[in-house]
């Protein structure tokens, strides 16, 4: 293993990207770490490979996969339990903040599930922690009306890191039954779990195939047209 002699990887990476990978990395250990082929994020003091991912898991398969074969991997995968949007404009060369407000919007550790539904293998892998990172996070836009509509136009500049909350380190299949707050036997169907998390019902059939998928939950049955499901 050594250090990158380039910025493979850097060149569309975010500030909270960036953030991320040195905190986890640690005073001593390395980022942009060459190792079994690819580029990994970092690499604690500990010998334990670091990777940040804030979309998808699906796309890290091989590449966790093919790290594991040389050390243990932290997945750090960050939740805006907070997040405040600034936007910017653009006058005659000189960028100025307009204004800077608090999102409605909450994350939380479900969407976790957002990310590992095209990946849920990747939990029950030896030596590889996934991290949920509960931080406030700031997203950078710029009034150039060439963004989304849902924006009223707005082109998202940046993301970065104000503050972590808390972690949540998933080790083994067995931690993900903090998403199952049903007793054993007692049945329950998508929408009393999304009811009971706070979440959307699409959510929370999300994490029921990757709960039954880690073998947590199995279906038990069906209450009208909606499966029913229990504990393993």
């Amino acid at each position: 293993m050594k250090k990158a002699a380039n910025s493979i990887g850097t060149k569309k990476e975010s500030s909270l990207h960036r953030e991320l990978k040195t905190l986890y990395s640690g005073p001593q250990g390395m980022t942009e770490v060459a190792a079994a082929g690819y580029i990994a994020d970092g690499l604690n003091g500990e010998g334990e490979f670091i990777e940040v991912q804030t979309g998808s898991f699906a796309p890290l398969k091989r590449k966790l996969k093919a790290l594991l074969l040389e050390a243990p991997v932290r997945l750090v995968y960050p939740v805006a339990a907070a997040k405040y949007i600034e936007v910017f404009e653009l006058f005659n060369g000189t960028v100025f903040l307009l204004h800077r407000r608090k999102s409605p919007r909450r994350g939380s550790p479900w969407d976790l599930f957002n990310a590992l539904v095209y990946g849920w293998e990747l939990a029950s892998l030896q030596g590889l922690s996934i991290e949920l990172v509960l931080a406030d996070i700031v997203e950078r836009r710029v009034a150039d009306g060439k963004g989304s509509w849902r924006r009223r136009g707005q082109s998202i500049l940046d993301k970065s890191l104000e503050a972590v909350r808390e972690s949540i380190v998933l080790e083994r299949p067995a931690d993900y039954l903090r998403f199952v707050p049903f007793a054993r036997r007692e049945a329950f169907t998508a929408s009393m779990l999304a009811k009971k998390a706070g979440i959307k019902a699409a959510l929370a059939r999300k994490a029921l195939y990757v709960l039954t998928r880690l073998g947590l939950v199995k279906r038990a049955g069906k209450k009208g047209r909606a499966w029913l499901y229990e504990r393993v």
